[in-house]
C-alpha cells in the first residue's frame, strides 16, 4: 500500500467511526431532549436538575450504542475499567453539558422553554466534541492487533513496491524456486 492509500484508509475508517459516533450519539440526543422536556412538563423538577437527569438516561442508552454499535469491534477486555472510564468522562461531559445550561438559566436568567433547550443544544455539541475525543482516546481503544496489522500491511507493501526499500530495511527480498520474489 503507498502511503496514500494508507491514508485514504485511515480517513475511511475514522469517517465510519464519526458516522456511526454520529448515529448512536443523534439517538442519544432525542432520548436527551424528549426526557428533558417531559420532566420539566409534567414536574417541578428545576431546568438544571431536569436537564442532568435527561443526561443520565441519555448516557446509559448511548453506552449500549457505543459498545455494541460504533465500538463493537475494540478491545472487550477489561470492561470494568471501559465502564469506569466512560462513567468519568460521561460525568466530565455532563458538567460541560449542563454547565452551559445553569450559566445561561442562573447567570442570564434565560429560563423560557425556548432558551432552555437552546442553551441545552449548545451544551450537548460541546460536550459531544470532549466524549468523541475521550471515548476514542481513553475508553473504547483499537486492538492493538488491528494496528500491527495495518504496519504489517503498509511494511510489506513497501517491499513489493519497491524492492530497494525492503532490501535495505529487512535484507536481501527472497525468491522462490521458480525465480519470482517472495
Amino acid at each position: 500500500m503507498s502511503e496514500r492509500s494508507v491514508l485514504r484508509s485511515r480517513l475511511e475508517t475514522l469517517t465510519r467511526e464519526v458516522v456511526k459516533f454520529g448515529a448512536v450519539g443523534g439517538a442519544g440526543v432525542v432520548v436527551n431532549f424528549a426526557v428533558f422536556n417531559l420532566v420539566r412538563q409534567l414536574t417541578e423538577i428545576p431546568v438544571v436538575r431536569a436537564s442532568i437527569v435527561a443526561t443520565v438516561v441519555a448516557t446509559g442508552t448511548n453506552y449500549l450504542g457505543y459498545r455494541y454499535f460504533t465500538y463493537r469491534d475494540c478491545d472487550k477486555q477489561g470492561r470494568t475499567k471501559e465502564l469506569t472510564l466512560f462513567l468519568l468522562f460521561s460525568v466530565i461531559g455532563l458538567i460541560i453539558e449542563n454547565g452551559l445550561l445553569y450559566a445561561a438559566t442562573y447567570g442570564f436568567g434565560w429560563d423560557s422553554p425556548l432558551q432552555s433547550n437552546v442553551f441545552k443544544f449548545l451544551g450537548i455539541g460541546v460536550a459531544t466534541l470532549f466524549r468523541f475525543w475521550s471515548y476514542r482516546t481513553w475508553v473504547f481503544r483499537a486492538l492493538p492487533a488491528r494496528e500491527a496489522v495495518e504496519t504489517a500491511e503498509a511494511f510489506l507493501a513497501a517491499g513489493v513496491e519497491g524492492a530497494p526499500e525492503a532490501e535495505a530495511v529487512g535484507g536481501p527480498a527472497r525468491t522462490s524456486r521458480s525465480g519470482s520474489r517472495k
